[in-house]
């Protein structure tokens, strides 16, 4: 077993452009027709033991990381605001030593009157 010793060192893991379809809004056809999504994840934490021990044990997993967001985005919600929410309520709970989480939910092509590339919802915590 090895000891280290190290003084707190701050980072930021960041999963960006995860890529999914999912059938959020409120509006009727977007429940049947469905969306193209983006969503980033950045969670701010001590990675002083990850950065030294080189285990992903100690590390915030990304893999982890995409598999909450991509179970999150199956449950349908009238609100990206809503969605943006419990993605970030696992992340904590998953990774509760995390100094901050800050999620981004993009619909893509919003079914606006007029040319919208896209709109988001960021919430931090």
């Amino acid at each position: 077993m090895q000891i280290f010793t190290f003084a707190v060192l701050m980072g930021k893991i960041i999963v960006e452009g995860i890529k999914l379809f999912a059938y959020h809004g409120c509006m009727e056809e977007e429940a049947v027709i469905g969306r193209n999504y983006s969503v980033d994840v950045c969670i701010e934490a001590d990675i002083s033991l990850p950065s030294q021990s080189d285990n992903i044990d100690d590390a915030i997993n990304y893999s982890v990381v995409y598999e909450i967001v991509k179970k999150e985005m199956e449950m349908r919600s009238n609100l990206i605001e809503h969605v943006a929410k419990r993605i970030l309520d696992k992340l904590k709970k998953q990774f509760p030593k995390t100094e901050s989480v800050e999620v981004k939910v993009t619909k893509l092509n919003p079914p606006i009157e007029g040319e919208v590339e896209k709109v988001s919802a960021v919430i931090r915590e």
